[in-house]
Formats: C-alpha cells, sequence, structure tokens
C-alpha cells in the first residue's frame, strides 16, 4: 500500500483515458501526428508519476515526481487550449477535461507543500 488514496490513482488514470480518448478523435481527423504523440506523453505521465510518487522511498523524491505530474498538467491544459483555439474540438468538450487537469494540479501542489514543511520540521 502506497500513500496515495485509490481515489486519487483512480482520478489519475481516468485522466489518461480521457486524454487518450480526445487524441483519438483528433487522429480521426488527421491531426498532426507530433501534437498527439505529445498529448499522449503527457496525459499518460500524470498517472504514471503519480504511481512513482506513491512508491516513493522519501518525501523528497514524493515531492519530485508529484512535481512532475503538475508539470504534466500544464502540458495538457496547453494541447487542450491549442485544440480549442485550432477549432479541432469544441471547448464544451474539452473544459471538463482542462477543468480536472486544474482541479488535480491544486491538489498535488497542496500535496507537495505540506511535504516540504513536514521535511522542515
Amino acid at each position: 500500500m502506497g500513500r496515495l488514496s485509490e481515489e486519487l490513482r483512480s482520478r489519475t488514470e481516468s485522466f489518461a483515458d480521457r486524454m487518450l480518448d480526445v487524441v483519438d478523435t483528433l487522429e480521426l481527423k488527421r491531426s498532426y501526428s507530433r501534437i498527439l504523440d505529445q498529448m499522449v506523453g503527457a496525459g499518460t505521465s500524470v498517472g504514471a508519476n503519480i504511481c512513482e510518487a506513491d512508491q516513493a522511498v522519501s518525501r523528497p523524491d514524493f515531492a519530485k515526481c508529484l512535481g512532475i505530474a503538475v508539470k504534466e498538467l500544464a502540458e495538457c491544459q496547453y494541447w487542450l487550449r491549442v485544440c480549442v483555439r485550432r477549432g479541432w474540438l469544441p471547448d464544451t468538450r474539452l473544459a471538463p477535461l482542462q477543468l480536472e487537469a486544474e482541479e488535480l494540479a491544486k491538489i498535488f501542489n497542496a500535496m507537495i507543500t505540506r511535504t516540504r514543511r513536514a521535511r522542515k520540521s
């Protein structure tokens, strides 16, 4: 058993699935393969880094893995904004995914802050 709740791990897995669904849709529209690769990488990296954080051997390692997940979420948000700006998918479809990325980033940032405070104590 790791440090993170099953609910949080499940949310990151669901996030990855939803990002992959977006990529699947864009692939059918013959969008740029480089962008799709970036979206797949960032979208699935969030969950992979959370799994790694869950098994971290130290507090700094835990915070580092969470920090990487936050950066990957920011990249996902960027690509989702590109999709909307380019008109590839409607904002109504991507807004819930963007909101989930924001919420997950807030959760992970709070965890990083608490972990770093606990280390100083």
